[in-house]
């Protein structure tokens, strides 16, 4: 897992996949947080917008995402 931060765009991304992996479908799964899906269907990562006013103080939030039953590889 690898985790990039954009100050200047307040853009957080949470790489589960090979960082520039490519993301076939994209969904909003809470507000200003969306879920980058790959041709397998397999979850590539996490995107935050606005990452200082979703994520405040915190170091952590929650997200419900419906993935298919499959290892998670992270690298």
């Amino acid at each position: 897992m690898k985790v990039e931060y954009d100050p200047k765009r307040d853009l957080l991304y949470l790489w589960l996949k090979t960082p520039g992996t490519k993301a076939t479908r994209t969904e909003t799964i809470a507000p200003g947080v969306h879920a980058d899906f790959g041709q397998e269907d397999d979850l590539i990562g996490l995107e935050v917008l606005d990452a200082s006013e979703v994520l405040q103080d915190n170091v952590q939030f929650e997200v419900d995402v419906d993935v298919p039953e499959q290892p998670l590889e992270v690298s």
